[in-house]
């Protein structure tokens, strides 16, 4: 069990999944359930899309490389971020295939619909990823009409890439929300994903995406973000949030952590990724703020009554 959901005193709910930490070498140092479950690694996997674009010749800016390995929140930062992208590669939003949606973030949507803005493929979280698509198939020369397509030389670059990062045989690929290709794996092999970024060359293709992500956690996620939060809680952390209940870090040392909420929960994601970090105790983390992450209130009549907490010891 990775987190209860408990109201005056009473567990209400319960939040059951898998979670494992490695060391920089990919041994299993710490782990709750099953280290190696099967799952869909959803857009956890996005800095492997990213590092396998730069492979293909994707050449952007830091921001702009973090953006592209992010589910933004859909702030203004992020949508002026992905027009910049489109604008590298001369198309403009038409040529992104995401489906239409408002912004992921609550604030970001409110003034989003409260400006008369209707869902539209900017605002939906992956076009960031989806606008550094398009750009790689216009530098390389690929069809951008069909960029999404499992046979596309974009996406069989990006599955390799995702199996040599993985050390994983990616058994099955399947449509995510976005519309791209998702691929499944072992939880083990996510969180060797970033630990094998970190420890690459200087400059290398990997070591250039979580480089950026670290630099520019705000565009990773957005201002009242929890993947955001929690980067600015640990010096150095580089950490993609997913749906479904998906989580992946890594620490400076390639410390690696990968998690999977069975039931999808975000909220039991977020208080066991914070409990997990409280055990890992990383040097120079700011105990406060992952205290604050640690814990969700549970309201009743307007009033904290309980909590969504992790259950978790080492």
């Amino acid at each position: 069990m990775l987190a209860t959901y408990s109201r005056n005193g009473f567990i209400e709910g319960a939040h059951r999944g898998h979670a494992v930490v490695l060391d920089a070498a990919g041994d299993v140092q710490m782990s709750w359930g099953d280290p190696d479950h099967v799952m869909m690694a959803r857009s956890s996997a996005k800095p492997m899309q990213a590092a396998a674009m730069v492979r293909a010749g994707l050449d952007l800016p830091d921001d702009l490389l973090a953006l592209a390995a992010s589910s933004h929140s859909g702030e203004a930062v992020h949508l002026a971020g992905v027009h910049r992208i489109l604008d590298t590669a001369g198309l403009g939003v038409e040529a992104l295939q995401t489906p239409a949606d408002y912004p992921l973030e609550p604030r970001a949507r409110d003034a989003w619909v409260q400006a008369g803005r209707r869902a539209s493929s900017l605002g939906m979280n992956c076009s960031g990823k989806h606008a550094a698509m398009l750009a790689t198939c216009v530098q390389r020369g690929w069809d951008p009409g069909t960029y999404l397509d499992q046979q596309h030389p974009l996406q069989q670059a990006i599955l390799e890439e995702v199996r040599r990062m993985t050390d994983d045989e990616i058994p099955e690929v399947g449509v995510d929300g976005c519309g791209a290709p998702v691929h499944v794996m072992r939880l083990s092999g996510l969180a060797r994903s970033l630990s094998v970024a970190v420890c690459a060359e200087a400059g290398s293709p990997r070591r250039r995406v979580v480089d950026a992500m670290r630099a520019h956690p705000e565009l990773v996620g957005g201002r009242h973000r929890d993947v955001t939060a929690f980067m600015r809680a640990v010096p150095g952390m580089v950490a993609k949030d997913g749906a479904e209940g998906v989580y992946v870090a890594v620490l400076l040392d390639g410390t690696s952590i990968a998690m999977k909420v069975d039931d999808g929960a975000a909220r039991g994601r977020q208080v066991a990724f914070a409990r997990i970090l409280q055990l890992l105790q990383p040097e120079g983390a700011d105990a406060d703020a992952l205290a604050a992450l640690a814990e969700l209130p549970v309201l009743g009549g307007g009033r904290p009554v309980g909590s969504v907490a992790s259950t978790l010891r080492a």
